[in-house]
């Protein structure tokens, strides 16, 4: 069972005339890069969010990227952030010239815990990079008032977090600016790669809109400072356009499949038993992926390979493991819930439209691998 595959084409099929209509509407137009339909979606994302400003960007990575470099984020300073997320979000802080500076994950919901980050906080910090995982909201009340205390920005990684709210606030409109991912199996996903930034500073969106052409801004061939080409394409904003309008849908459709986990599995959770997702207080959870934890992971897995289920893990190796990033100095057992949870969870198939039958498969699978352990 290839989840990833299964949901792109049940999508596909309730939507196909759609999104075949929005790319036949971009290439009737005639204007192929930053025409009108970037536009619209940017104004329609924006107020979405209820922002003043969004730019579209070619990916999620360039969005966290490009969204410190907008933010004065740049070489010498440092960044706090998770280990405990893809790489990507590393790869961009790295990709902006400053420095990843790790700090640990909370054991029940897996977030930032940030009651850690001040004692992370040096002469050299500038920003801290929450990472909203795996479809709910970090702690921002926390965040925001060590930002204002210590003069820090603070992007979001909205990434999975597309409709997730905290306290009734929206994911993305917490910090001075938010970074998005649109790719294909994201909450609102593009077909292609995708990501915008959103933010209510008209200046750091007017750099955004400069670093992501160039360099450029009103004239053409005149750089204004250093940029990229970092464009989101004209077809995925108009597919994206179509899709917003069904972004609440698909959060319904995500905590439907969630709450029948909830219901066919609970009886199987206590300690050293299986754990399911645990929502924080005040957040409004989107599932982007439904993540649980057993310490028989491993072999819960390959034996449910017998069934036909493939499952994935987000994530099994923490960043600050990786060789990739062998010079930031990470040790090693410095994170511990981080490296603990790396080892225990795995996700269930997971998508808005995920049949009753192939969900109840999977319970049905889990439950008689769990009763032979």
């Amino acid at each position: 069972m290839t989840t990833h595959v299964w949901g792109y084409l049940d999508e596909y099929a309730v939507e196909r005339e759609e999104i075949l209509d929005a790319v036949d509407s971009v290439f009737q137009s005639g204007r192929l890069i930053l025409g009108p339909s970037v536009r619209a979606f940017e104004e329609e994302f924006a107020a979405y969010h209820a922002v003043a400003h969004c730019a579209g960007v070619d990916n999620g990575t360039n969005a966290v990227k490009l969204g410190l470099s907008a933010l004065g984020i740049g070489p010498g300073d440092e960044v706090i952030t998770v280990s405990n997320t893809a790489a990507p979000t590393v790869v961009a802080i790295e990709g902006a010239g400053a420095t990843p500076v790790f700090v640990d994950v909370r054991e029940e919901d897996f977030l930032m815990d940030t009651a850690l980050v001040e004692a992370a906080i040096t002469e050299r910090t500038r920003a801290l990079l929450p990472v909203h995982l795996y479809g709910q909201c970090v702690d921002m009340a926390v965040l925001r008032e060590l930002a204002d205390r210590y003069g820090l920005k603070i992007l979001e990684d909205c990434a999975q977090a597309h409709g997730a709210r905290r306290n009734g606030r929206l994911a993305g409109t917490f910090g001075e600016a938010a970074a998005f991912s649109f790719y294909p199996t994201k909450v609102l996903g593009a077909y292609g790669d995708g990501g915008a930034v959103v933010t209510s500073d008209a200046e750091v969106d007017r750099n955004l809109r400069r670093l992501r052409y160039y360099g450029m801004e009103d004239v053409y061939y005149v750089v204004q400072m250093p940029g990229h080409n970092s464009r989101l394409d004209e077809v995925q904003a108009e597919i994206l356009r179509r899709k917003l309008r069904r972004l609440d849908s698909y959060v319904a459709g995500r905590r439907a499949v969630a709450r029948r986990y909830e219901e066919g599995l609970a009886d199987l959770t206590g300690p050293g038993g299986l754990r399911l997702p645990v929502t924080d207080p005040g957040n409004e959870h989107v599932y982007y992926v439904y993540v649980v934890r057993h310490p028989q992971r491993d072999q819960i897995i390959e034996r449910l390979k017998a069934y036909g289920i493939s499952l994935n893990i987000s994530y099994p190796w923490p960043v600050h493991t990786m060789t990739g990033f062998a010079h930031l100095g990470s040790t090693k057992g410095m994170l511990p819930v981080t490296e603990r949870l790396a080892a225990e969870i795995f996700s269930l198939p997971m998508y808005p439209s995920l049949p009753a039958e192939l969900q109840d498969k999977v319970i049905a699978a889990l439950r008689d691998v769990l009763a032979t352990l």
